[in-house]
């Protein structure tokens, strides 16, 4: 079984910046993405970013530019910086892994506040 433990939210003014942090725990198998996800008050869950094993990215074109995602494959954790926030990022954030079909775990889900 895999658990999945974030941290690093809370709140912070328009234009401040945070990092969410997540580090996975189990039998994971080093083939998989690690990602974030973000569900608003109102929306949909929405991808936030992804990465792979070995470094390729991906992001939500809202957030290209301000948020960076990295990991560390030796210590099952990634992380995500994220600069220039604004109101519209305020959301659950979700930490993923995935290596389909065999696993898709969720973490408990950070928040984030950004106050206008």
């Amino acid at each position: 079984q895999v658990q999945l433990v974030e941290s690093g939210g809370g709140l912070v003014q328009a234009g401040g910046s945070l990092r969410l942090s997540c580090a996975a725990s189990g039998n994971i198998n080093s083939i998989n993405i690690m990602g974030w996800y973000r569900l608003a008050p109102g929306k949909q869950r929405e991808l936030v970013a992804t990465i792979t094993g070995g470094g390729s990215t991906n992001y939500a074109d809202s957030v290209k530019g301000r948020f960076t995602i990295s990991r560390d494959s030796a210590n099952n954790a990634v992380y995500l910086q994220m600069d220039s926030l604004k109101a519209e990022d305020t959301a659950v954030y979700y930490c993923n892994i995935k290596r389909l079909p065999y696993l898709n775990a969720w973490g408990q889900g950070t928040q984030v506040t950004v106050s206008s």
